[in-house]
């Protein structure tokens, strides 16, 4: 295969308070009108935006004091901000939100302020349904619209309102997705109360409701569902042969629950051997295959970590199938283990029954720390980074700040780890075991990024898919907890973007290698939008067992499906399918920048005026109408040589050249 090298959950805690406040220049100046050029920029943030970040206001900011609720309370001064414009009430019917089939709406309220950073005080209708909050202002000609989905919500706080009398209200939502909302409101008794309606169906779970997705009824021209078979993925990959079979001994998901039933494992071990080997990894997740080499048969074995515990226990049967992990490669006489833990935490893991492999008791088996932190550090790394880039930039020190998140350092040693991996699998024609603790966390990450690498067919839009399906979804990484759908729970430490980092790194991938790849960036976008949304299946719960459980492939609807009735939208118009090559993208600082068309997606000044999916998907139309051009004149210049005198021919293509640019 040829080579080819790169060129050059949720944040949900509460951070410090900080003193934050809405510029001057963000609305219309004294004696403005909103139809004066400078006033036009105004209408423009209002239209461009689909929601804007929310700002703390002038002045000095209390410490946060709890209310009676339990919520978090805090004051909030709207003396001195600006109102956009004053005019008539338009009584919006209820008819004009737009809604998806089976979707329904719960609460209205009137006269409702957005507090926008952007455009000072909006004021409009609040329209809550079981699926979104919908905001929209009061203006006729050109109305602000906000339109958030309640599963991107990740908590709730009450804010005291001052100076708008005892019956205002005011709420904060703090959104998964790197925003937050501020609202306030008049409570009124003919009026339900907006934070409980919403809490209710922001948090569907916590209050005996179900997911959306379970009442979503859209219907498209393909089943998404049927993105993924397992065993024909594994055939694809040349599977099963002499070393390897498709197993189906976890059909019923009692070797383990959080494995999927179609596993790929050795020909030789016994199923005896299964079951002590399983007793001895952390969670039963036993050594299985993910992927394997066309040419040299060296694989990617993944797993959790085994259980040596203080008094280096051993295993026999789990040492046997390591050497048979090895045997079954004919061209390498070692076996590469890539712990993904820092070498000091797999230590404590070990002190408390955990572990990791001995080269004493594992003969030809050399092992590797790769140091990337836990859940906990990657959690706390990305709430850091949203105080950077929310409400408001510091341009002056924009790159220090972004620096002190250790965010790009996180995806710095992913992508390190995971050219690693395909370095050794590709270069080295040696088998590589894969680890963290559990196995669905790191392991997901650093497995599905080497395959990525090293197989063209998942750097296609439906092989994406598939290998999303089946490295993540299928193999158990806990969605339900790492994200917390519906689960009001904001503070539960399992929460944590382990899925927003291995999207973040793809996007670094395709940066040095914008051929490679069929999908586009919005592609990526859409996937992490509707982690968060609960209008799909797709990403709902921990496991393949709680998935056939709740029988969700029956009674939703897939990403996928939406995905792939539409692929013109998420196609990249540069792709060239460079099969059999292997990418080996730089993993160093000086070649990693910020994904900004994400994390600062909903600051206009951070965006470019003309969406950049909108460029892609006019190039994508241009191409295909040089190529016909291209086939056109082939034909015609073809029929033209058959009817010459000399009847000379020429050969011709029946396709056109690809528009591209070179990796």
């Amino acid at each position: 295969m040829e080579k080819q090298t790169g060129i050059g959950g949720a944040a949900d805690g509460a951070g410090p308070s900080r003193k934050l406040r809405i510029p001057a220049t963000c609305g219309p100046a004294a004696g403005e009108a909103l139809d004066s050029p400078s006033g036009s920029h105004v209408e423009w943030c209002k239209q461009l935006i689909a929601a804007t970040i929310s700002s703390q206001i002038s002045g000095s900011v209390p410490s946060d004091a709890p209310s009676r609720d339990g919520k978090v309370s805090k004051r909030l001064n709207l003396r001195n901000l600006p109102v956009l414009r004053d005019g008539k009430q338009v009584q919006m019917d209820q008819d004009q939100v737009p809604l998806v089939p089976g979707e329904t709406i719960q609460a209205v309220a009137k006269e409702v302020m957005y507090i926008c950073p952007f455009s000072g005080l909006v004021t409009g209708t609040l329209t809550i349904t079981d699926y979104k909050l919908y905001f929209a202002s009061l203006e006729r000609e050109s109305p602000f619209v906000l339109d958030v989905n309640l599963g991107a919500i990740g908590r709730l706080e009450t804010i005291s309102v001052l100076n708008h009398g005892e019956n205002t209200r005011g709420l904060e939502l703090v959104c998964k997705d790197m925003r937050s909302l501020r609202f306030a409101y008049q409570k009124e008794q003919s009026q339900p109360e907006v934070v409980d309606v919403l809490a209710k169906h922001a948090f569907p779970l916590s209050n005996g409701l179900p997911l959306f997705a379970f009442l979503y009824k859209e219907e498209f021209p393909v089943d998404g569902w049927k993105v993924y078979d397992p065993t024909a993925e594994y055939r694809r990959q040349g599977l099963p042969n002499e070393s390897w079979t498709i197993s189906k001994m976890n059909c019923s998901y009692e070797a383990c629950d959080t494995y999927p039933s179609v596993l790929v494992v050795p020909t030789s071990i016994k199923d005896d051997d299964f079951r002590r080997v399983a007793v001895f990894r952390a969670k039963h997740r036993i050594p299985v295959l993910s992927w394997i080499h066309p040419e040299s048969q060296a694989t990617i074995v993944r797993c959790s970590q085994p259980l040596v515990g203080p008094s280096d226990r051993r295993c026999k049967e789990d040492e046997r199938f390591l050497q048979t992990i090895m045997d079954a490669n004919a061209q390498s006489h070692k076996l590469i283990i890539f712990d993904a833990r820092q070498s000091s935490v797999a230590d404590t893991n070990k002190a408390k029954d955990g572990g990791y492999e001995s080269e004493s008791f594992y003969p030809n088996v050399e092992l590797n720390f790769l140091e990337i932190p836990n859940i906990h550090v990657m959690r706390e790394s990305l709430r850091k980074l949203k105080e950077v880039v929310f409400p408001t930039i510091d341009e002056v020190h924009w790159h220090s700040a972004i620096d002190q998140t250790h965010w790009l350092e996180y995806i710095r040693l992913l992508l390190a780890g995971a050219v690693r991996i395909a370095d050794k699998v590709e270069s080295g024609k040696t088998s590589v075991v894969v680890h963290c603790s559990d196995g669905w966390d790191r392991t997901a990450q650093l497995t599905s990024l080497a395959m990525l690498m090293l197989d063209s067919h998942y750097r296609t839009l439906r092989g994406f898919q598939v290998l999303v399906e089946k490295e993540w979804i299928s193999f158990g990484h806990k969605f339900a907890a790492r994200v917390g759908h519906g689960d009001e729970n904001h503070a539960n430490s399992e929460r944590s973007p382990l899925f927003i980092q291995f999207i973040d790194c793809v996007w670094q991938i395709t940066r040095q290698f914008p051929a490679a790849f069929e999908f586009n960036e919005l592609f990526l976008i859409t996937v992490l939008d509707h982690l968060y949304s609960c209008l799909f299946g797709t990403f709902l719960y921990n496991s393949e067992q709680e998935r056939v459980a709740k029988e969700v492939q029956s009674k939703t609807v897939s990403l996928w499906s939406y995905i792939n009735s539409q692929p013109e939208d998420f196609t990249n118009p540069f792709y060239v399918d460079y099969e059999h090559h292997v990418l080996y993208p730089l993993a160093s600082s000086r070649h990693l920048e910020l994904w900004t068309s994400y994390y600062t997606r909903w600051n206009p000044r951070m965006r470019p005026q003309m969406p950049v999916h909108q460029t892609l998907k006019e190039l994508l139309i241009l191409r295909a109408e040089l190529q016909r051009k291209v086939e056109e004149l082939q034909r015609e210049a073809s029929h033209s040589l058959s009817s010459s005198s000399d009847h000379t021919s020429s050969p011709t293509h029946t396709t056109g050249t690809p528009l591209h640019t070179t990796v």
